[in-house]
Formats: structure tokens, C-alpha cells, sequence
């Protein structure tokens, strides 16, 4: 059984092109094959699921030796299992840069490409087989894509992201506005996570001269639900960063509709990131950043210390 999964705190790309891919792979081309999660899907993902009428993923059981996988939407190894290195890595498909430390048996497909969206890519891999989808696996991936690109939002969108959405969306009866208002609303639905769980939610490590940080994000249509936590959440960063071995959290909340991003400054470090980073000028605990949409391609970039 190859077990096809993406990162940990995985959101709806890195489920449902969990789902695709092994949907592929399993009825189409004949590979058994089962997806998986490294964790609870986000409240976005909970509702696609439910939404196009499929059940969750199982959580991914301890990986064996040689176990045959697939890994979808990442390449950082600081992303995935322990012992990922000694599993059996079938292929690597992700639309995100190349981090390295990653081993294989052999050689293997490796798919990168810049597009917003690993589902994107799932269909460009699929070639005329593409047509023989269902329904369920359509909507899901017009639902990766609209995740990832905020509605065309983003920076990353690209031509490609656009037109496959518009083309599943025509296939599958969706106005595309009416549905990613439903999608971004369960996504801004966080009031029953704990503070902890929201700095985690949508989260990766990155590094920064020396310096390890837990970088956030939260997408949503109702910034105000989070910002009203602000106190609390700002408290809750050194724990978190203890219990994660990172130097510190830092969390950005995206306004979806303002294009926007507010980023929480709760010391002189983040104080000073902000300001080198964003050409930012810091006078509180939290600072609005214009145009800031994209982790991957507005807001680790620009990283420096």
C-alpha cells in the first residue's frame, strides 16, 4: 500500500491532493495506494471534505522501514514524519522552492513546479486522464485551488490556477465567489481552538541568520476574531516556541478581502524583523503590512534579521 500524504498542520491543498493523488494512482493507474494526514485538517479542509461528500483521512501510523509513499505539497523534511528517510519515497510532487535533506532508495519522479497549487500540478501530471475524474475529486480540486490562491488573491496565482478552476467550476455547476465565501468562512470559524492550536494551525519552521522561527499564518474573511485574541496569543509564543524548538512564533493574520496582512510583534526581535523584513515601522504589539498575502512568495522571502 503506498501511502500518499503532505504536511503536518495540513490545510486544504495538502489534503485533498492527498486524496487526488491517491485516487489516481489507486483507480487509474492501478498502484494501490491510500491517502493519509500528519495531522488534523483545518476547519477549510473539514468542510471541503464534508462539502463534496468524502470521508477523512486517516492519521499516518508510524512509517516502517521501506514503506512506499508519495509526498505531496512539501519537500521539507522538518515537514514530514520522523523516519521519512528510511520509507521508500515512490515521488515527491509540491509547488513550493527546494529545502534539501530529504534521501531516496533511487531515483524518483520529482515534480516541482511554480504554480500556486499542488492540485494544479496533480492535473497537469494526469494528462487525458485528467476527464475521467469524479465529481468529488473535481470539486476538491477546485477547492485546493481556490484555498491556495485566496480567490486569485494571491501573487502566486498563476494563468494556469485560474483556468483550471474556471474550467472545474463550468463542469461542476459552482460560482466560484459563492463557494469561496463558504470555503473562507469555515476558515475564519477558529473560536474553538486554543491559542496554541492557532499558532499552529497554518505553520512552518524556517530559518533566519541563525535564527529559527515558527512562521503562521491565518487566513480569514473575519480578522477581527483573531485580533480580539491578540493579548493571549502573544502570551502563548514562548511556550509554543519551547515546545517546538524554535526561537520564536511568528504569526501573521492574512485579511482575505483587504489584502492585508497584520503580523503580531511581541518583542524587540520580532520588532526588528518586522521593520528589516517589511520596511515596516513598529509602535506596538502588532503592525499592518498592505499587500501582504503569501507566505511562500511575500513573506519568507523577505525574511531577514
Amino acid at each position: 500500500m503506498i501511502r500518499v500524504f503532505g504536511h503536518k498542520a495540513p490545510d486544504t491543498d495538502a489534503t485533498g491532493s492527498a486524496i487526488i493523488w491517491a485516487w489516481y494512482l489507486d483507480e487509474i493507474r492501478g498502484d494501490k495506494a491510500a491517502p493519509a494526514l500528519l495531522g488534523e485538517p483545518n476547519t477549510e479542509a473539514a468542510f471541503v471534505l464534508k462539502r463534496w461528500g468524502l470521508a477523512k483521512p486517516e492519521l499516518l501510523p508510524p512509517l516502517e522501514p521501506g514503506a512506499p509513499v508519495v509526498i505531496v505539497d512539501t519537500n521539507n523534511p522538518a515537514e514530514l514524519p520522523e523516519g521519512i528517510n528510511s520509507a521508500d519515497i515512490r515521488a515527491i510532487i509540491d509547488h513550493h522552492k527546494l529545502v534539501g535533506g530529504l534521501e531516496t532508495k533511487g531515483p524518483i519522479e520529482i515534480t516541482v513546479r511554480p504554480v500556486a497549487c499542488t492540485a494544479t500540478l496533480l492535473h497537469e501530471l494526469m494528462g487525458p486522464d485528467a476527464t475521467r475524474m469524479p465529481d468529488a475529486i473535481k470539486g476538491l480540486m477546485q477547492s485546493c485551488i481556490l484555498s491556495d490562491t485566496l480567490e486569485f488573491r494571491s501573487p502566486t496565482t498563476t494563468p494556469v490556477d485560474k483556468a483550471l478552476a474556471e474550467k472545474l467550476a463550468v463542469e461542476l455547476d459552482i460560482v466560484i465567489p459563492d463557494y469561496a465565501a463558504e470555503m473562507f468562512a469555515a476558515k475564519s470559524d477558529v473560536s474553538a481552538f486554543s491559542d496554541a492550536e492557532l499558532l499552529r494551525m497554518d505553520s512552518k519552521e524556517y530559518e533566519v541568520a541563525g535564527t529559527s522561527f515558527r512562521v503562521s499564518v491565518l487566513e480569514t474573511t473575519s480578522p477581527a476574531i483573531v485580533l480580539d485574541r491578540k493579548d493571549s496569543l502573544i502570551d502563548s509564543m514562548k511556550a509554543v516556541a519551547a515546545e517546538d524548538g524554535v526561537d520564536q512564533v511568528l504569526l501573521f493574520v492574512i485579511d482575505i478581502l483587504r489584502e492585508e496582512a497584520t503580523l503580531l510583534v511581541p518583542n524587540d526581535l520580532v520588532r526588528q524583523l518586522a521593520e528589516k523584513s517589511f520596511g515596516a515601522s513598529v509602535t506596538g504589539d502588532s503592525v499592518v503590512l498592505p499587500g501582504i498575502m503569501s507566505r511562500k512568495k511575500q513573506i519568507v522571502p523577505a525574511l531577514t534579521l
